[in-house]
């Protein structure tokens, strides 16, 4: 198992469909792994998706207080209710934004043995699935923010959303 590197925004494989898994085998589970390691290498991570390590897989990771979830070829099957809350992403650290989500996912997913379940989240882990699903399909939360509601983390100012929005979207 090894920590990977984390693909800035600007790069242009988060603008990319993430491919479906279709073996399960050492390679899918070294990936899981690997991806694990890198959610866990820092304090306060909840979420990763494949792509942002630089592998367009339908691939996710999450420990959104409750423990590790592993999520392969997750799709939404139910979405209700409404929020809006801070939301910060990996691929672009120290920055947050206020963003509307659904206040509850059902998903349907497969775990490492390739078989096929349902889940469901509520609040913030709801956040966590639909923020790291969009990842899966080349969406970025800066898509989901509303006028300029981005913020530095450590100075608190307001980050032009103009200018995050091009970088993020220069190779695609």
């Amino acid at each position: 198992m090894a920590e990977k590197i984390i693909v800035p925004f600007g790069d242009p494989i988060l603008r990319k469909t993430a491919k479906p898994v279709t073996e399960f085998n050492a390679k899918l589970y070294k990936l899981l792994d690997d991806m694990t390691d890198t959610l866990y290498a820092e304090d306060g991570r909840a979420g990763l998706a494949a792509p942002q390590v630089g592998i367009l897989k339908r691939v996710i990771v999450m420990d959104c207080g409750d423990g590790l979830i592993e999520l392969i070829n997750p799709e939404i099957i139910r979405m209700s209710g409404e929020q809006s809350g801070p939301e910060a992403c990996l691929s672009f650290p120290e920055h947050t934004g206020i963003v509307k989500r659904a206040q509850y996912v059902q998903l349907t997913t497969m775990n490492r043995a390739g078989e096929t379940i349902t889940l469901e989240g509520d609040g913030y882990l709801a956040r966590c699935i639909q923020h790291e699903i969009d990842h899966l399909n080349g969406v970025l939360f800066i898509d989901h923010i509303k006028g300029s509601e981005l913020y530095h983390d450590r100075t608190n100012k307001k980050v032009p959303l103009l200018d995050v929005l091009r970088l993020s979207r220069q190779s695609i």
